[in-house]
């Protein structure tokens, strides 16, 4: 069974001109000790994706699936102290902006050991489980990699960089020892090293804790280098998804190879300043989506089939959506 299994995820959103429908049949699902990539331009929908798991969108959106299951509870029709519960005690967001995600009227070191569950605590009196949560909430900081602790809990959000906040957040989110990780773009901030840190740290936790993460970026080389298995969402589309060994060598739909050829290239044989391969055109706004095929007036490939919307195709493990797939001519 899975751990969390999403199937034709959809969202309506009311806007001036209506509803609007920003997520289409988004599916796909995390297994025990995965780790899942979810990738996209921006505005693909890969944010609204993480709000939607974790019951974080506004009550009048409309938000629909033929099933959203965590270990088999089903978390739309679940009641919402329980869903809350869940949220805090097995799974984990780190969302993109650390700004916007801390309370900004009290200390790092209050949010983080008010995030240290009971359930890790032995038993004693209340001075002593305090100081078992500032020992727990310290180790967690020094493993993100921020290593003057005290500064940092004694500080309040706007006080420190955002760079060191998102490690906080990292290291908050971890604090709780989660079921399911869900990484949104969280080493967008940081410079390379750091990021190559973290990057390490999720797959130690992965393959010693048998944390399942949900890593959502748009950052491929990391990506290419930790995930199992990869969802292409284009404009709140599910587009492809499967192992990540198979998409790298053969992928289905044109916009999973767009996406595999604009990542860099560091062969030897390059030529100095090529340029990437790119889609023509951009991400159509939400109040003009296109019928059909959403990525039809940029692919390459479209034809009149595409104004229709494809359904979902399976190749073994390997599932896409596309009227005319890479491995099929064109007439």
């Amino acid at each position: 069974m899975a751990l969390l299994d999403v199937k034709n995820l959809t969202l309506e959103i009311d806007t001036a001109n209506g509803w609007i429908n920003v997520l289409d049949k988004v599916s796909f699902s995390i297994n025990n000790k995965e780790i899942r990539a979810l990738v996209g331009e921006s505005g693909s929908g890969k944010s609204l994706v993480v709000k939607a798991i974790v019951g974080a969108l506004p009550e009048r959106w409309r938000i629909k699936a033929d099933r959203m299951m965590w270990q088999g509870e089903d978390l739309l029709n679940m009641r919402q102290d329980k869903r809350r519960k869940i949220t805090r005690e097995q799974i984990a967001v780190v969302y993109q902006n650390p700004a916007t995600s801390l309370d900004p009227s009290a200390t790092l070191g209050d949010q983080i050991m008010e995030a240290v569950s009971s359930k890790l605590l032995s038993r004693g009196w209340f001075w002593q489980k305090q100081q078992q949560r500032e020992k727990i909430a310290i180790t967690h900081l020094h493993k993100v990699g921020i290593r003057d602790h005290k500064t940092c809990m004694d500080s309040y959000p706007h006080q420190l960089s955002d760079d060191v906040c998102q490690k906080f957040m990292i290291a908050l989110a971890l604090v709780s020892q989660p079921k399911l990780l869900i990484a949104d773009d969280p080493t967008m901030a940081m410079v390379p090293s750091t990021k190559i840190q973290i990057l390490k740290l999720f797959k130690h936790l992965n393959q010693t804790r048998g944390l399942s993460i949900l890593f959502v970026s748009h950052d491929l080389l990391s990506i290419f280098s930790m995930a199992d298995s990869l969802t292409v969402l284009y404009c709140g589309q599910t587009v492809e998804t499967g192992k990540m060994d198979k998409i790298l060598k053969r992928p289905l739909h044109p916009y999973t190879q767009a996406l595999l050829d604009s990542a860099p290239s560091f062969s030897k044989g390059l030529e100095r300043k090529t340029d990437l391969p790119t889609l023509e055109g951009t991400i159509p706004p939400l109040q003009h989506l296109p019928i059909g095929c959403r990525l039809g007036p940029r692919c390459p490939r479209a034809q009149k089939d595409c104004v229709k919307t494809p359904e979902e195709r399976r190749i073994h493990e390997h599932f896409y959506r596309c009227h005319f797939p890479i491995h099929r001519p064109t007439k």
